[in-house]
């Protein structure tokens, strides 16, 4: 459901510290006792609030032969449920996933038992659709068995493996046979030229012309999230949540001490005693009062890394954290304010800056619509941003197995005007996004100088509601606390 609220005032009236009623009822909204956040973001069942957890214990994290069986068990049941509707959905009676040890085909790094670092040697994977009201036969043309994927080659009587292919495909006779192939994703584009071209040259003519770089198929199967998964990744997105926190804590920042580069090392290290991972570097950065124009990263320049800054009072703290567990990654970014002596809270600019930056949120959000592609999806968001007077970047990127994972791209930071190709992608229900842009907004007390509230928070669309699988950020992270 859509909350109505007034548009915000132009920039001459915010320049001029002045809060007009819509911005009023979003700001009650945001810092109310309850956390009240746009029904938009709520799931059916009510059970996730909009507003993210305060610090608290972290969630239970598993000892690695307990995820071990927790990734089998996910594996399993997405084999037997994503994989044939998928496939179906798509008219795909055949599905060949192959690839050689450590050139990994990002799809086959999905399907491979959790006791698997990597491909062996060449594997060969093979899902075949008998039917309705039947499972996908599922067969390893490789040297061994492969979890879920019965071996289905002897080499002593075909030594030649991609031979042995070719026999099971004319065996089953498919009409339509896909690989993963693809110029538009990466992540559908995992079957190399060298072992494509083994493909067709062991296959017979008639076979050759039945087969396809089917992107959808490969893109539909890392996109798609079961309910086995979603049960767990709102304690995945809280475990990156609490570190995030404690990070920006006085147990960790002392101000005209440390620097952001000692709380990027502190979460780097904090991670692997966690015994988690992280798919890229984090990133902390500063935007204060006294750089004219705001931070450089807060000039919206993502080219690279922000440059070392001693934490000071008064500062405005960013970060880009993310870590994967259970083969599901989070991708978040947040603040902090740092109090001054004699300060209780941030000041009431910025505060109405990250209220600006909830509302784009909502914006983009209530532009989700099962079926509409990552550019008009885009395209609605920053029309109606305009409307009401936020000046916005919207860059909103899929996420699951990978960090920039499967789907619709929604914008990118240095492309506002649509993304050919992977901007052309649809929104499918079941599936999950980082919610990631920013809004600049002048602030006042810093004598009208613009500060970009950047955010990156992960959500799940159901195919009618989207809702934050940990809630948001609604309030500053204060330091000291």
């Amino acid at each position: 459901m859509r909350v109505s609220t007034p548009r915000f005032p132009g920039p001459g009236v915010q320049s001029a510290g002045l809060l007009s009623a819509g911005l009023l009822l979003v700001l009650s909204a945001a810092l109310g006792p309850s956390h009240a956040a746009a029904q938009s973001a709520t799931p059916p069942d009510g059970g996730f609030a909009d507003a993210q957890r305060t610090d608290g214990a972290m969630p239970v994290i598993l000892p690695l032969r307990e995820r071990a069986a927790v990734i089998d068990r996910w594996l399993e049941g997405r084999l037997e449920t994503v994989a044939p509707e998928i496939m179906r959905r798509e008219g795909v009676d055949l599905w060949i996933v192959a690839a050689r040890e450590y050139n990994e085909d990002p799809v086959i790094e999905t399907m491979l038992p959790s006791t698997y670092m990597a491909a062996r040697r060449r594997t060969v994977l093979i899902l075949h659709d008998r039917g309705p009201g039947q499972p996908l036969e599922r067969l390893a043309v490789a040297r061994y068995d492969i979890g879920p994927f019965p071996r289905a080659w002897d080499p002593d009587s075909e030594p030649d493996q991609w031979g042995r292919v070719a026999e099971v495909i004319a065996e089953r006779d498919p009409q339509r046979i896909a690989v993963n192939r693809s110029s538009t994703f990466a992540l559908a584009d995992g079957l190399t030229g060298t072992e494509y071209d083994a493909l067709m040259a062991a296959l017979p003519a008639k076979y050759r012309e039945r087969v396809a770089g089917t992107e959808r198929l490969a893109i539909g199967w890392l996109e798609t999230r079961t309910p086995e998964e979603m049960e767990v990744y709102p304690q995945i997105v809280r475990i990156a949540h609490r570190i995030i926190a404690e990070g920006f804590s006085a147990k960790v920042i002392q101000p005209g001490v440390t620097t952001t580069e000692d709380v990027v090392w502190w979460y780097r290290e904090r991670i692997l005693e966690l015994k988690l991972a992280t798919w890229f570097q984090p990133s902390v950065s500063v935007q204060r009062h006294e750089q004219a124009g705001g931070a450089r990263e807060g000039e919206g320049d993502f080219s690279a890394p922000p440059d070392e800054n001693v934490i000071r009072p008064g500062d405005l703290l960013h970060v880009d954290f993310g870590i994967k567990y259970l083969r599901l990654n989070t991708d978040t970014q947040q603040h902090a304010y740092v109090l001054k002596p004699g300060e209780d809270a941030a000041p009431a600019g910025l505060v109405r800056a990250l209220a600006v930056g909830n509302r784009l949120q909502d914006i983009l959000t209530e532009n989700f619509a099962a079926g509409r592609s990552g550019n008009e999806i885009l395209a609605g968001a920053l029309e109606q941003a305009k409307a009401e007077g936020i000046n916005a970047t919207i860059y909103t990127h899929p996420i699951g197995f990978h960090g920039h994972g499967a789907g619709p791209t929604i914008g990118l930071w240095d492309n506002q005007g649509g993304v050919p190709g992977r901007g052309d992608y649809p929104l499918f229900p079941n599936t999950a996004h980082s919610i990631e842009l920013n809004a600049a907004v002048p602030v006042p007390e810093w004598g009208g100088q613009p500060v970009r509230i950047m955010l990156e928070e992960d959500a799940f669309f159901d195919g009618e509601r989207t809702w934050y699988i940990d809630g948001r950020q609604v309030d500053f992270w204060l330091i000291p606390r």
